[in-house]
């Protein structure tokens, strides 16, 4: 009796094992699909406006020289100090970056101090990435700004506070592949209102490279169009100290008779006013 109530039950140890088998297996091939799905969905999700700010605003951070250029050309370009770190963030998402140059033998006398303000470009413009460059309302309080611990900077608000004059506007775009940079860009046509040493407008240039260097250059013309302050040459070229080189920037590299120096910068830099 028990034996017929068995076998008219139909059920069959194997049978049941290979149907879990099967269910496993099918479990696990859906389980790979929506992985896979997933997966190329990430990697094939295109990169936003504002992700591409972020990655320009986080390529300009941090310190960078001019050492190796101005190894290769002393007569035309000094060793400079680069020195960019976040400042503030802006109610629309916009970054505030601090920036200052120096010459590395005194890196606490920048003579050049500006906010960037970095942000998509607006979507009538063919560019990515707009970079806002704004003179500093008291600039003395800024001096080695991202050289000091936190709580001895100005605080966010105050900074956003202190943006002062719009100076001139750089529209990036992405680089093509095959090319060494990332971004790059330049004023628009006509550049930007400046009357340094006899100017009437000036342009900006800006590359970001994907060994984190950056390159600028910026120029001044007078109503001739005749330049009037700025390197003739070709861009500035920074790039990221290595540790191990920190000693070597104090050496006798760049270093003509103090005269002659002052001379050469006039004529390749806007100073602080």
């Amino acid at each position: 009796m028990v034996t017929g109530l068995g076998s008219g039950s139909g059920s069959d140890p194997n049978s049941d094992s290979n149907g879990w088998v099967r269910a496993r297996g099918l479990a696990l091939k859906s389980l790979v699909f929506i992985g896979g799905v997933l997966l190329v969905k990430r990697l094939t999700k295109s990169t936003t406006r504002w992700d591409h700010a972020k990655n320009v605003a986080q390529s300009l951070t941090g310190e960078k020289f001019s050492k190796e250029q101005a190894s290769r050309d002393p007569d035309n370009y000094f060793n400079i100090r680069m020195l960019t770190c976040p400042a503030a963030e802006m109610v629309d998402g916009s970054k505030v970056l601090y920036f200052e140059q120096a010459f590395w033998r005194t890196p606490q006398k920048p003579f050049r101090q500006r906010f960037y303000m970095v942000k998509p470009c607006p979507k009538e413009l063919k560019c990515d990435v707009e970079v806002g460059s704004y003179a500093i309302r008291d600039a003395d309080e800024y001096k080695n700004f991202c050289d000091r611990s936190k709580d001895q900077r100005p605080l966010p608000e105050e900074v956003i506070g202190d943006i002062a004059e719009h100076l001139t506007t750089i529209h990036l775009k992405r680089c093509d592949r095959g090319k060494r940079c990332l971004y790059e860009g330049s004023t628009p046509p006509g550049g930007f209102p400046n009357s340094w040493n006899g100017a009437n407008y000036c342009t900006s240039e800006l590359a970001i490279l994907k060994n984190n260097e950056t390159h600028t250059w910026d120029r001044g013309y007078d109503d001739g169009g005749n330049q009037v302050w700025g390197v003739k040459e070709g861009p500035y070229e920074f790039k990221p100290a290595p540790a191990s080189s920190v000693s070597e920037l104090f050496s006798p590299l760049n270093l003509p008779p103090l005269q002659s120096m002052e001379k050469r910068i006039e004529g390749s830099f806007v100073l602080q006013e």
